[in-house]
């Protein structure tokens, strides 16, 4: 699946869409150059799945951010400064998926050891605007988005 990303809008819109179709123990993995989007775009997720006026800070200093869902925990997990994969399920990926769901920003972090239920979400950019390229695996395989 592509979808157009005329602008932030669109995007954090996609997050939303995404995260209608959301499910405990899978994953989003995010990925594209720096300022493709990738923050924005698990932003509008979080909100969706958490309040409008969720605080959604990067965290790319912090490596992970948990929030309560209205249904179930989400993590957002920022990967960049990682060195290893091994230290991704240091820091709790694994256990975040037990309970809930996560977003991963920079999964080829984690080398292959990537969850078997995710949807992958590249993005890219073009001219003015990013273009988002959709792969479901698992769990996603055949799922549909409402965007």
């Amino acid at each position: 699946m592509m979808f157009d990303l005329p602008d932030a809008d669109s995007t954090a819109r996609l997050g939303a869409a995404v995260a209608a179709a959301l499910k405990p123990g899978e994953a989003v993995c995010l990925t594209g150059p720096l300022g493709a989007g990738k923050s924005t775009l698990a932003r509008g997720l979080v909100r969706a799945l958490t309040r409008p006026d969720e605080d959604v800070p990067s965290p790319t200093f912090t490596l992970v951010q948990f929030y309560s869902g209205l249904h179930f925990p989400l993590a957002h997990f920022d990967l960049y400064r990682l060195t290893r994969p091994e230290e991704a399920f240091e820091i709790g990926l694994d256990d975040a998926l037990e309970d809930g769901a996560a977003v991963i920003e920079w999964p080829e972090r984690l080398g292959g050891d990537l969850p078997a239920d995710r949807l992958d979400i590249d993005i890219l950019m073009q001219g003015e605007g990013r273009v988002a390229r959709l792969a479901a695996h698992g769990a996603w395989e055949g799922r549909k988005l409402e965007f």
